[in-house]
């Protein structure tokens, strides 16, 4: 053992106890301390050292410590070390740490089992930061001490410390070249707890890695790039791989079969339609670079055509070596390959795009793309001018009247084992329950091309032939009307077009077989020639027929031509069609021209799909456009509203209260004219001591039958009269609300305004009125009975005077004068307030109940006001995002563009299969 793991294990003392193994350790080191102690210049801290070892081993520490207290050679360094150790035991790890962390030694495995025990020290206080901070300085100084990196990975792990954990691995596996660190480090990656580094931080391990094991450079890179993948780093993580990848000398042959499927996945998934090309481009041309050098044999021709079609749109985005290299590979490499699952892979993901972009159900394209993967049915699309006997021939072919007039819409017949009859357009799909359903959609006009019919039926001669019959609407003379009809034909496998026996190859029908031609090459053409049973004799028939075959032979060499006749034997005829069908029949490479023909469909959406977009803008901006003028004229018919509302409110008040002026007008005329007449009851023999309380009661009689028995029924008849007049001014205003509204919505398309007044108000004035008019109780007014002076002197001089017959006389004419020539103008004014305070709260609430009629015509103005705001706010938020960012919309249909171009290089271009545009 050496002097190091003595002292380490405080083992020291047995140098002095070999030869006395059967004596206590004590007894020996006494005794050669005292006979050291005899000697002139004793070195007595040798056997200190030793002693404190045995004291400590028999935990007695302060005699220990006693004894490593007094050492002064070259042990003093490790004395205070175990001097603090013995500290440690008792518990006094204060006094520990204070002469640990005062030690001052070169000697590097001192300064190790130092910083370990204060690392052990540091754990029992609970000093974690202390204690990662004293581990990391042991690692850093002396990592090759025993069990010291261990440790510190055991530490890290435990407190999920994967920082300090990942440096410590990434550290030590660049240190050591060990594969044990690399796999710690993988082992890190694939618990995701890397994350939080920068990936070029791992960069130069990466690299050693490779020129060591290649195998484990594979696998640790792909675990690092699935780890980074869901990141919002994610981009910066394919940056640096690629970076990596570049610089190292990668060979396919060595078989990179993990990172060459990890290029394709993130080559797809970056093109996927997610990101934009800006985003891209600096990435996309280094990925595919690493793809072709490193792909396996699975993926050389995908990587090659990714290269390839990234080229063409991206021009001088990759280097001219890469790019020849691809050419090379891609023609003359053999590859297995699933074309029909690649494209419907590719088909999917713009539909699914499409989908959540807002673009369309696309319901029909799908549709036609599940016929053109049906490769147990064979499509035979039947067309022909509109009154050639195309119809005639189907209803033939089902034996019954399918059609009872010519079609205007595309329809698949179908064998089935019952009858189902689907009507597909782009945005729904539609189970037509009864036939009659499917006869009212065949003889439709508007919008007819824009669906399609699948016609499920039992029959023999279809499930005989294996075929459909795709029936199109009769070819018109029109280019553009034949085209609307012919965009279907790519559905089919072999086209029948339908001459009329009684003037073949018109002019018409040359151009419109031309058309077809023009649309679609590569489907081959036949011809069946109808009405024949309309010919006169058998001689012209057989004449016609030949010069119909001639001209064919002439257009078309390798088309044949059909005789068809419904005045035929049935059974014949349906033997000879059977023959003539499957002499027609085109199986050799069906699949690899239906693939085309997909291929066809995914660029046409493609371009359909940026006309859309261009539609959609058109229309944000013709709909911020006509929303504007409508929020304009909306706003004006508001404004109109309020004018109308003031201008009636003034006139109906104006006109109650010129009714009410003019009966307060006859109740003050009435009044004093009725008072005053009440002189006529004073007579001379009356009773003059109380004749003004006679007098009084008499007047405020007379005031209630006047004011209830003539003014109150005539100001009923008024308010009736006025109520009338209101009737026709609101039904005026109802009629012009309501050609307002028709305005509107002659503008809108559609019933939206509906500006019906609440009439409700007149009937509630009906009410109120004869409610208030049915009667009338005058409140007693004081005429007579006031305190004025000429009162007051009648009032006591008929008391006085009244007993006296000689004064009678006087008393009558004074009273008599008083009542003619009193001002009774008050008095009119307190029976006029009386007569109408039923009508004070009505007459203050005209204005409210005039708003209250015209409440529902305003607000529903200003709901529409409010919508056309939000209408115009909502279309210029779309608008501007979308001339803000119009590479949202364009730069996934670019690199579905990549994508399809790329899938062309594998497959039709590679096979010589001419592409369908």
């Amino acid at each position: 053992m050496t002097l190091e793991q003595q002292l380490i294990q405080k083992t020291y003392y047995q140098m002095f106890i070999d030869e006395h193994e059967n004596i206590h350790p004590i007894r020996v080191l006494g005794e050669a301390f005292q006979e050291e102690a005899q000697k002139n210049l004793p070195e007595l801290s040798n056997i200190r050292f030793a002693q404190g070892e045995v004291y400590f081993h028999n935990k007695d520490f302060e005699t220990a410590i006693y004894k490593w207290e007094n050492i002064a050679n070259e042990l003093e360094p490790w004395a205070k070390k175990n001097k603090a150790d013995a500290y440690y035991e008792l518990g006094m790890g204060s006094t520990a740490e204070d002469i640990y962390t005062a030690i001052q030694t070169d000697d590097p495995t001192l300064n190790a089992e130092v910083a370990l025990k204060l690392f052990s020290l540091y754990l029992d206080r609970g000093k974690l930061d202390a204690a990662v901070s004293t581990i990391k300085k042991i690692v850093l100084q002396n990592p090759d001490y025993p069990n010291v990196t261990e440790i510190a990975r055991s530490f890290f792990e435990e407190r999920e410390d994967w920082g300090n954990a990942v440096e410590l691995a990434v550290n030590e596996a660049k240190r050591t070249e060990s594969l044990k660190w690399f796999d710690i480090l993988l082992d890190y990656v694939e618990k995701g707890v890397t994350k939080s580094f920068a990936p070029n931080y791992f960069s130069h391990a990466l690299a050693m890695l490779y020129y060591q094991n290649q195998q484990k450079f594979e696998q640790l890179v792909a675990a690092f790039w699935n780890s980074g993948s869901e990141e919002e780093s994610y981009f910066t993580w394919v940056n640096e791989i690629n970076h990596l990848l570049l610089n190292l000398d990668l060979q396919r042959s060595d078989g990179w079969t993990v990172l060459s499927q990890l290029h394709k996945e993130a080559y797809f998934d970056l093109i996927g339609g997610k990101y934009f090309i800006k985003q891209l481009h600096d990435y996309i041309p280094d990925l595919l670079t690493n793809w072709i050098r490193l792909a396996d044999q699975n993926h050389v021709v995908p990587a090659s055509a990714a290269v390839l079609s990234w080229n063409e749109l991206f021009p001088a985005s990759l280097s001219v070596t890469i790019v020849k290299e691809a050419e090379n590979l891609i023609s003359t490499t053999e590859i297995e390959l699933n074309e029909l699952e690649e494209c419907l892979t590719l088909f999917n993901s713009i539909m699914d795009w499409a989908e959540a972009h807002d673009m369309g159900s696309n319901n029909r394209v799908k549709w036609m793309v599940e016929q053109l993967t049906d490769f147990e049915t064979y499509h035979l699309l039947v067309t022909g001018l509109s009154g050639s006997g195309k119809s005639t021939f189907v209803n033939n072919l089902f034996d019954e009247d399918l059609q009872d007039s010519p079609t205007s819409t595309v329809v698949m017949f179908k064998n089935a084992d019952g009858q189902e009859i689907t009507e597909i357009t782009d945005f729904e799909i539609t189970r037509l329950e009864e036939f009659a359903d499917f006869q009212e959609r065949m003889d439709r006009m508007r919008n007819a091309l824009e669906s399609v019919i699948e016609f499920q039926h039992p029959n023999g001669f279809l499930q005989e032939n294996g075929l459909a019959i795709m029936d199109t609407p009769g070819l018109k003379g029109n280019h553009h009307d034949r085209y609307e009809v012919l965009k279907n034909f790519h559905v089919a496998d072999t086209i029948l077009f339908v001459l009329d026996s009684n003037a073949p190859f018109s002019d018409k029908e040359r151009a419109a077989l031309k058309q077809i031609q023009e649309l679609a090459p590569d489907i081959p053409v036949h011809f069946l020639l109808s009405k024949m049973d309309t010919i006169a004799n058998e001689h012209d028939a057989i004449r016609i027929y030949q010069e119909a075959k001639g001209t064919i032979h002439g257009l078309l060499p390798d088309a044949k031509l059909f005789a068809f006749s419904s005045q035929y034997d049935q059974q014949t005829q349906m033997n000879e069609l059977q023959e003539f069908i499957q002499s027609i029949k085109h199986t050799r490479n069906l699949e690899d021209k239906r693939l085309a023909k997909l291929l066809y469909y995914i660029r046409t959406m493609l371009s359909s799909f940026l006309q859309k977009r261009m539609d959609v803008e058109n229309q944000l901006a013709e709909a911020v456009r006509w929303n504007e003028e409508m929020h304009t004229k909306l706003n004006g018919a508001v404004n109109q509203m309020h004018d109308v509302v003031a201008n009636k409110t003034e006139t109906l008040a104006k006109s109650y209260r010129s009714i009410k002026e003019a009966m307060e007008e006859e109740i003050a005329a009435a009044v004093p004219k009725m008072l005053q007449e009440c002189s006529e009851l004073i007579k001379e023999d009356s009773n003059f001591s109380r004749i003004h309380l006679d007098l009084n009661d008499e007047m405020n009689s007379r005031l209630q039958e006047f004011l209830e028995e003539q003014m109150m029924p005539k100001y009923y008849r008024e308010l009736q009269d006025w109520i009338g007049k209101c009737t026709e001014e609101f039904d005026q205003s109802q009629e012009f609300l309501n050609e307002l509204a028709d305005g509107f919505n002659s503008m809108y398309g559609e019933e939206r305004l509906t500006l019906s007044c609440d009439f409700k108000v007149l009937d509630d004035w009906r009410r109120d009125t004869d409610r208030m008019t049915s009667g009338f109780q005058l409140e007693s007014v004081n005429i007579l009975l006031r305190r004025t002076p000429s009162q007051f002197l009648l009032k006591s001089a008929g008391k006085l005077f009244g007993a006296l017959s000689q004064n009678k006389a006087m008393l009558y004419n004074k009273y008599k004068a008083f009542v003619q020539n009193e001002d009774y103008t008050e008095i009119a004014e307190d029976v006029g307030r009386q007569f109408f305070q039923p009508f004070e709260l009505f007459e203050k609430s005209l204005e409210r109940d005039v708003s209250m009629f015209f409440k529902g015509p305003l607000g529903c103005l200003d709901r529409a006001v409010e919508e056309a705001s939000a209408e115009i706010q909502s279309n210029r938020e779309q608008l501007d995002l979308m001339n803000t960012n119009p590479e949202m919309f364009r730069d996934p249909l670019t690199l579905f563009e990549v994508r399809l171009r790329q899938f062309e290089w594998m497959t039709v271009a590679g096979k010589g299969i001419q592409t369908v545009y």
